[in-house]
């Protein structure tokens, strides 16, 4: 290592730059919603293997149709080890996904008779709560109409004062320009 101020100046900038971009890379590797990208790209990764591998095997004919189900259930079978095996250590995915299971088995699922009547309760006790507020927003709009209707009068009583008090000044500065015309003409003729 040479003793020059300009080789330690360089060397100090590239240890910068490199420590810049370790910084920059870690931010990025650690930065949540980075992760949960990365993790979403791995899981529709799986996915589109899944769905290559049992639409490869729906357009199998003949025989292999047969073949094509078990094959599709293998397919199946492998993406659970797959993205069990790529969730393995991450709490994050495997929530993601345990999420994203879950609604699509809600979605399949249909609504039962309790969950509907109850349902139906909740919206039989939301009613009046419904009618007590639109009555206050009526109560409220009829309040507000007769200081809206003040406001809106003195906007416009303000505004023929102003239109008056404007007519005065232009007048008034008719009357100056008209008076300094003839007082020039006066003198252009005197003079």
């Amino acid at each position: 290592m040479s003793d020059s101020p300009d080789a330690i100046r360089e060397d100090i900038e590239k240890t910068r730059r490199d420590l810049g971009l370790d910084v920059d890379a870690l931010a990025d590797k650690v930065t949540p919603s980075k992760i949960v990208d990365r993790q979403v790209g791995r899981m529709k990764g799986a996915v589109t293997s899944v769905r290559e591998r049992i639409m490869g095997a729906a357009d199998d004919s003949g025989s292999a149709l047969r073949d094509s189900g078990s094959s599709a259930v293998a397919g199946v079978s492998d993406a659970g080890r797959q993205a069990v095996a790529k969730a393995q250590g991450n709490p994050l995915a495997v929530g993601l996904m345990a999420f994203g299971a879950g609604l699509l088995i809600a979605s399949l699922v249909p609504a039962s008779e309790k969950e509907k009547s109850a349902a139906s309760a909740v919206k039989d006790q939301a009613q009046p709560l419904l009618d007590e507020a639109a009555g206050a927003a009526r109560e409220m709009g009829e309040h507000l109409k007769e200081p809206a209707q003040e406001a809106v009068a003195a906007v416009k009583d303000t505004a023929a004062e102003a239109a008056s008090h404007v007519k005065e000044d232009a007048t008034g500065a008719a009357g100056n320009v008209t008076d300094r015309a003839r007082d020039a003409g006066q003198q252009v003729q005197g003079g």
